[in-house]
């Protein structure tokens, strides 16, 4: 994980870590717009308010910037996915997780870019991260849909398909929100277009792993 140089003074200071998130907010702004190549120090440093060498001792470069946002993000992304019960009811964890998801997709829709952002140029930067802790804990829980389906809860689907298929759904509303804004029409309200989307989509795949009666 990324530290900012501030951090690792013995003694960091209140200051020390307002000035880091004022920091932090100002990238993600700038990174989520205009990507990590057409982001510069001088343009995070003039939507912080600072000056760049103020900047530059709490973040030695743009890419710690970066990885410290990362960092981040991966680690609040996939708590839904780490709340993935084997011993809940399938259907249950399913709804929870796809609404978990689209309420990170409304709520958090910079760092979704971001990570977005980060993918479309290959994840130059968090390769190791995705063929390691991410992919464990996705092998994890396929390994709980598995168990679902030996012990015939839910349908036999690709359990690594389904999980895709959530990911990309879901985050369709933050990557492309402003698409499903234009097609629904200005009536439509953020938190109305959220609702619609988390039923539909909760029927759509619990519907998918239902086990279908023997005819």
């Amino acid at each position: 994980m990324a530290i900012p140089r501030a951090a690792k003074t013995l003694r960091r200071t209140r200051i020390q870590e307002e000035k880091e998130e004022l920091i932090l907010e100002a990238a993600l702004d700038v990174f989520s717009s205009r990507g990590f190549h057409g982001s510069t120090i001088d343009q995070i440093a003039e939507v912080a308010g600072m000056s760049k060498p103020n900047l530059l001792y709490y973040f030695r470069t743009k890419d710690a910037m970066h990885r410290a946002l990362i960092d981040r993000v991966l680690e609040n992304w996939l708590e839904p996915l780490r709340a993935f019960d084997a011993a809940g009811d399938p259907e249950d964890e399913i709804r929870s997780y796809i609404r978990r998801k689209l309420e990170m997709a409304r709520d958090y829709p910079r760092e979704s870019r971001l990570f977005a952002n980060e993918i479309l140029q290959g994840a130059p930067r968090i390769i190791d991260v995705l063929r390691g802790p991410l992919k464990e804990l996705v092998d994890e829980k396929v390994e709980v849909i598995r168990s679902w389906a030996r012990a015939g809860k839910v349908a036999d689907r690709d359990p690594y398909h389904l999980i895709f298929s959530i990911w990309s759904t879901t985050q369709h509303y933050a990557d492309f929100d402003v698409q499903v804004q234009a097609v629904l029409g200005a009536e439509a309200k953020q938190q109305s277009r959220f609702e619609d989307a988390a039923r539909y989509l909760e029927e759509l795949f619990v519907r998918g792993l239902l086990v279908q009666p023997q005819t």
